[in-house]
């Protein structure tokens, strides 16, 4: 098992997005185009990439996300573009990389990590609950979006992510 810190320029990331994008664009079914348009890879200076046997099998990214969550402003990361292959799901992969995607987070100075998942995406869901993300009101683009959900961590004093 590896963890690589990169880019959004790696091209093992590149194709593991390939698959990302193809499970969502069914499972978000119509709603595929708008979500999609918030996903662009081209500008995320902190991916991760998860290697088992020298073998890309998930990924991840964080970017900067400061704005006004609660009251206060905060400086804040947006977890983007996580994803396992299926044949490695359950398999403490995606745990993983979360924790990985947080710790670097911690180290950019941020204060907390907020997410948007989809509905539909229930495993994700319940993966996110777990790993000690609360929901929140559904920010940015989200906001009136059924299928979506929102979800925010605070990184000081919670450990990383568990299951």
């Amino acid at each position: 098992m590896k963890i690589v810190r990169t880019n959004s320029e790696n091209k093992d990331f590149i194709n593991l997005v390939k698959e990302l994008d193809a499970y969502l664009k069914v499972t978000d079914g119509d709603e595929h185009d708008f979500y999609n348009q918030f996903n662009h890879i081209d500008l995320l200076q902190h991916v991760v990439v998860f290697y088992m046997d020298k073998v890309p099998v998930g990924c991840g990214a964080i970017k900067r996300f400061d704005t006004e969550l609660s009251s206060v402003q905060v400086n804040s990361m947006e977890v983007k573009r996580m994803y396992v292959s299926p044949d490695f799901r359950g398999k403490q992969v995606a745990q993983k990389i979360l924790s990985e995607l947080e710790t670097w987070a911690k180290e950019l100075g941020a204060k907390k990590c907020v997410l948007e998942t989809g509905k539909r995406q229930v495993e994700a869901v319940k993966f996110y609950k777990k790993c000690n993300y609360k929901i929140i009101p559904n920010y940015g683009q989200y906001i009136g979006m059924e299928n979506s959900i929102c979800f925010e961590k605070e990184l000081t004093g919670i450990k990383t992510c568990e299951v």
